[in-house]
C-alpha cells in the first residue's frame, strides 16, 4: 500500500502472509491425518474502524493474499490481524500519512 494519499483517493491495500496451511484432509507417509491448521480470520482496521474482514476456510491456498480497495479520508494507522487454528495470530501495523 502506499505510505501516503490525498484525501478523497481510493487506495488499494494488499495484504500478504507466510503460514504452513494444512487443510486437516492430508496423510502423512504413516498415514496419520495432518491437524488441521489454517488461518481462519483477517481483519484490517483503520485506527478503530473495520475496514475490511475476511472469514477464510480450508479452500485457502498456502501464504494467502487479499487485495481490497480504501478511501482515504485521513491519515493514520492500518492494523492487519490474522488468527487461525492452533492459537496462531499475527498482527501487523502500517502508516498512511496525507500528502
Amino acid at each position: 500500500m502506499p505510505r501516503s494519499a490525498r484525501r478523497g483517493e481510493v487506495i488499494e491495500v494488499r495484504a500478504l502472509i507466510a503460514h504452513p496451511m494444512e487443510t486437516g484432509f492430508r496423510s502423512d507417509s504413516d498415514g496419520r491425518v495432518l491437524p488441521r491448521n489454517i488461518i481462519r480470520r483477517f481483519e484490517c482496521r483503520f485506527g478503530a474502524e473495520l475496514v475490511f474482514a475476511a472469514d477464510l476456510h480450508p479452500a485457502i491456498a498456502a501464504n494467502p493474499y487479499l487485495s481490497f480497495f480504501v478511501t482515504v479520508s485521513d491519515g493514520g494507522e492500518f492494523n492487519f490481524a490474522w488468527s487461525g487454528d492452533q492459537g496462531f495470530a499475527h498482527r501487523e501495523t502500517v502508516g498512511l500519512a496525507l500528502a
